[in-house]
C-alpha cells in the first residue's frame, strides 16, 4: 500500500513521491505544474516529519488551550508605549 493509499489516522511508512504529491495536489483542485512536483513533496515530507514528531510527544496531564485565558498587551501594566509603531 502507498502512502498515498493509506488511511487518514495512520502516519505514512515511506515518504511522498513526487507523483503522489502531484495527485493529492489535484484532489484537492490544487493541480501543480510538473516542476513543483519535486518541491511540493520534499516539504510534504518535512511537515510529515515534524508531525510525526509531535505525535510522539506526551502531553500527559497538559489542559487543552481552551482552559487558558488570553490576555492582550492592553491588559498588563508592563506595556511600553513605542512612537516609532
Amino acid at each position: 500500500m502507498s502512502s498515498a493509499e493509506r488511511p487518514s489516522g495512520e502516519p505514512p511508512t515511506t515518504d511522498l513521491t513526487p507523483p503522489e504529491a502531484a495527485r493529492w495536489a489535484a484532489r484537492a483542485g490544487l493541480p501543480l505544474p510538473a516542476d513543483r512536483h519535486d518541491a511540493v513533496a520534499a516539504t510534504a515530507n518535512q511537515l510529515l516529519s515534524v508531525v510525526a514528531v509531535l505525535r510522539e510527544l506526551d502531553f500527559g496531564d497538559t489542559p487543552p488551550a481552551s482552559a487558558y485565558r488570553a490576555e492582550s498587551a492592553h491588559d498588563t501594566e508592563e506595556e511600553e508605549r513605542d512612537a516609532a509603531v
